[in-house]
């Protein structure tokens, strides 16, 4: 039991996803295609690992924890709201420090996304009370490190989920990888090669696992860039 699964990543020719090939005109109108490209998936959610979270919605912003001090709850599952939309928040340590239950965004992709935090039993006893206060689900899956499978499972028995976007970045997208669980790939190539040795590949986590994918449709984008569509065989 599971949701479809799309990869869904702007990439560089070499294969990074971060880099300083970001700042570049050419990135930023493959970037515009790479929203155009999600909306236009219709998904149920959209998955992201916590460093992708605090770039992308968060700034960085850590819990305040001070005001939950001795605030104990079960370490069990919390269903705040039933919603149309929702966005994943692969959270394993609990440091993500949100400003309300619902993602607040300029792209109608992202924007009025429902949280679910994705938690490892690894977390402060605070951090419960914060996103039960924040009106924030959440769902444990693992002891230290996620189980995807268990994941993927109470995503779809919980909140009815049948198409995830996943959306980095390196070590979540792995780790995905790492469970067998890719469905499709959905890959925007901006032409440039980014030999930044800080940026990060599409794949991060170290994996011996070999997959097959077969090409579903590719397509040439403004900007010379490219969409490649896989779906896995």
């Amino acid at each position: 039991m599971k949701p479809y699964i799309v990869l869904h990543m702007l990439i560089s020719i070499d294969g990074k996803i971060t880099g300083g090939y970001m700042n570049t005109d050419v990135a930023s109108a493959l970037c515009e295609e790479y929203y155009r490209i999600n909306r236009e998936y219709k998904a149920d959610a959209f998955a992201c690992g916590r460093i992708t979270m605090e770039g992308s919605f968060t700034q960085g912003v850590k819990p305040d924890l001070t005001s939950y001090e001795g605030v104990r709850f079960p370490r069990e599952d919390y269903i705040a709201k039933q919603h149309g939309y929702y966005a994943v928040s692969i959270d394993p340590h609990g440091r993500l420090g949100w400003y309300g239950s619902e993602i607040k965004d300029e792209d109608p992709g992202y924007d009025d996304a429902h949280i679910i935090e994705v938690l490892t039993d690894d977390i402060q006893e605070e951090y419960l009370a914060f996103l039960r206060d924040k009106g924030i689900s959440y769902i444990f899956c693992g002891k230290e490190k996620i189980d995807v499978k268990l994941m993927n499972e109470k995503l779809v028995k919980f909140f009815g989920i049948k198409k995830l976007m996943l959306e980095g970045g390196g070590l979540t997208d792995s780790l995905f990888l790492d469970a067998d669980c890719i469905d499709e790939m959905s890959l925007v190539v901006v032409p440039l090669i980014d030999v930044d040795k800080d940026g990060i590949d599409l794949f991060a986590g170290k994996s011996c696992n070999v997959q097959e994918y077969a090409l579903k449709s590719c397509e040439k984008l403004t900007a010379n860039g490219l969409w490649l569509n896989y779906v896995k065989k």
